[in-house]
């Protein structure tokens, strides 16, 4: 092998880590260390054919440079500090760990690796959607298509969920967001393990972080998710990306911080993943300086979620994102029948500030799946070995009069009413939606809410349930078809409930089963919400239709009086939660007409949506 040899150069300010130059590669390695080196290694060898120290005359603050000529091809790399082998945290891909769930055995240390080629992004453009105008579905990058009966050809990967894109297309998904899909130990130290074990079951058992939500090497795609082991895990992360895109769909990533690193590295891991890799946003995940990133040009496309935004920047692009768990305490309070709910209810189908989105769902990782919360009152966690300790306790569930699997007929209807209900909450709701990958065909963690280790059939979705919850998937369907074409459902601003156009009512107003009256006491289940869709004009959007929305969330029916509509227009039944025979919906063009009808039975537990239609008299027809 041609040794690598230093190369002198004028002092200038490189990236962070490894950087090609016209005669080799530059390092920057960051170390408040007394002494740094690069090691390199042969490919699939152990023992360092190369050893090279920094001067300290190079040494810009705790910052370690310097520049090597000579052939990198096959080379791999970590660094020594003071003594002890490292990873290099801006290595951009690493060797060591690509078999899912294998523990590293003579190499303890990744390996760094440099010879990675120029990728070729064609035409790549961001679609740039528009918060209102997005659907987003939470996956997890090996879980989605891991099982079996997923029917891709590279199962658990990044080209996995690539074979999936016209799935999520007939779902009408516009966005998908990816657990942590970066360098991250998936096998936990022994020391780290959660519970104990004698030496036989140490052998035989592995405790397996199966999300990710750890430091990590966040400049690495992860090997593991990869199909192909021997090209760059980020390139077939780039495939996935470029294929979206092309089917107009955005990718986002989630990243997590613990807090400790230097605002500076997660400045820098943000910027690679948007520069290098085009995704299209970044959700915050643990603890990041966010009102620094938030003010950072280069990001200021770039869509970023994080669980508050208090006192950062507005921008002219509205790229910021509130993600948090109080949309779906509310709705779930709200479902399961709780007292005093119904001005969260008013709330959260309306908030949609200018200053940043807000993301909105009924279930996500953490916590019960959309079919768990309507079949258990109690987590189940036993399966992670904590004694059922870990988890929320704060569910907010109700399991329709059966704890778990149940067969009864009435059960099974009730649950059925509700997740439609659930998904009428989401998508009738003026935030942005997000579906935990599975809900829309009733997958379920057999009461788990905190699946973080499961790495099984606990976790992974079993798309055989796409034809047995057929009629769940078909409800998801129409669902979010129907908000993405009624643009009332998710305007670009926030409704003002008032009449600011003059044309007889506000752009959203507030009933009670008396048109025009709500009652607020704290009893009540029951609210009428009225959309005028005359305001969609406002937006550059074509006029769309009136809608009357009813919540009976009480065990006992209520009638409805319906608000006048103008002359020649009727109300039409579009979703009725409640109506089996119709599986809850009403196809387009073939909505039930009420007729003369001025009040509407509504039934226990259900949501029924109204649209004003004009009908033509018989001798105009």
């Amino acid at each position: 092998m041609e040794r690598l040899t230093k190369r002198k150069e004028e002092p200038r300010l490189y990236p962070m880590g490894a950087v090609k130059t016209e005669t080799g590669m530059h390092f920057s390695i960051a170390s408040p260390c007394e002494s740094c080196s690069l090691v390199f290694f042969q490919k699939g060898k152990q023992e360092p054919v190369q050893t090279i120290a920094f001067e300290n005359e190079d040494k810009i603050g705790d910052v370690w440079n310097i520049t090597l000529s000579g052939d990198f091809r096959g080379l791999q790399y970590a660094c020594q500090m003071d003594g002890v082998l490292k990873e290099d945290p801006y290595g951009r891909h690493f060797t060591g760990r690509e078999v899912w769930g294998e523990d590293a055995k003579e190499q303890t240390v990744l390996y760094a690796i440099l010879s990675e080629k120029e990728y070729n992004w064609e035409d790549d453009v961001s679609p740039r959607l528009a918060y209102e105008d997005m659907v987003i579905y939470r996956l997890h990058p090996r879980g989605f298509t891991r099982h079996s009966s997923s029917k891709v050809k590279a199962k658990g990967t990044f080209a996995g969920i690539t074979e999936k894109i016209p799935y999520l297309q007939d779902l009408g998904i516009t966005a998908v967001e990816l657990l942590p899909p970066v360098e991250f130990q998936e096998v936990l130290p022994r020391e780290q393990k959660i519970w104990k074990l004698d030496a036989k079951e140490e052998e035989e058992q592995k405790t397996l972080n199966y999300w990710g939500f750890i430091p990590a090497l966040s400049f690495a795609p992860k090997a593991a998710y990869t199909s192909a082991k021997e090209k760059y895990p980020g390139w077939e992360f780039k495939d996935m990306v470029k294929a979206f895109h092309r089917a107009g769909m955005e990718v986002i990533i989630d990243l997590f911080f613990s807090g400790n690193e230097p605002e500076s590295q997660v400045l820098d891991v943000l910027r690679f993943w948007a520069g290098e890799y085009h995704v299209d946003g970044i959700h915050l995940v643990g603890s990041a300086p966010t009102r620094f990133l938030a003010s950072d040009p280069y990001l200021s496309k770039i869509k970023l979620f994080a669980p508050c935004w208090e006192g950062a920047p507005k921008g002219k692009y509205r790229h910021l994102a509130v993600y948090h768990d109080q949309f779906a305490q509310a709705m779930r309070r709200l479902l399961k029948g709780d007292e005093n709910q119904l001005n969260a209810l008013i709330f959260h189908t309306r908030q949609n500030p200018n200053e940043y989105a807000v993301i909105n769902y009924m279930a996500n990782v953490n916590g019960f799946t959309m079919m768990d919360n309507v079949s258990y009152d109690t987590k189940h966690n036993e399966a992670n070995g904590e004694n059922n300790q870990d988890g929320t306790d704060n569910n907010y569930s109700w399991n329709c009069g059966v704890e778990g699997p149940c067969k009864k007929k009435k059960v099974v209807e009730m649950r059925r009413r509700q997740i439609r209900n659930s998904w009428l909450m989401t998508m009738l709701s003026q935030g942005t939606p997000l579906i935990l990958a599975g809900d829309e065909f009733g997958n379920s963690q057999s009461g788990n809410n905190n699946a973080w280790c499961q790495d099984n059939e606990i976790s992974w979705l079993n798309w055989n349930q796409v034809k047995t919850n057929k009629d769940i998937l078909d409800f998801a369907k129409a669902a979010i078809r129907f908000r993405k074409k009624h643009p009332i459902f998710h305007l670009a601003q926030e409704p003002k409930g008032l009449d600011y156009l003059s044309c007889g009512m506000p752009d959203v107003s507030y009933h009670g089963t008396k048109a025009w009256c709500p009652s607020f006491e704290n009893f009540r289940r029951q609210l009428g919400i009225l959309y005028c869709g005359s305001y969609t004009a406002q937006e550059g959007k074509e006029e769309d239709d009136c809608f009357f929305v009813a919540y009976n969330m009480h065990w006992e029916p209520h009638e409805f009086s319906l608000p006048n509509l103008p002359k020649g227009m009727k109300w039409h039944v579009v979703f009725d939660t409640n109506a089996k025979e119709v599986n809850g919906f009403y196809p387009e063009g073939e909505e039930k007409c009420l007729e003369k009808q001025k009040f509407f039975m509504v039934q226990p537990r259900t949501i029924v949506v109204f649209m004003g239609k004009t009908v033509l008299a018989d001798d105009e027809k």
